[in-house]
């Protein structure tokens, strides 16, 4: 996984917790959802990633 990728999925998982503390703290569970989905999106990328990685190095 490139040092990009990972930005890209740190950055999408923080913004993901934030809005998920948010809808929490204003009782918005559309804001709340919104996160978890945002958290679930950065995991999948970071997953995929790996994936890619794993395939490679069991290519060799």
């Amino acid at each position: 996984m490139s040092l990009e990728d990972k930005a890209k999925a740190a950055a999408k998982a923080t913004e993901g917790k934030l809005k998920e503390a948010y809808g929490r703290a204003q009782d918005n569970p559309e804001a709340q959802a919104e996160g978890e989905d945002e958290q679930i999106e950065a995991a999948a990328l970071v997953d995929k990633e790996d994936a890619k990685t794993d395939i490679k190095d069991n290519s060799k």
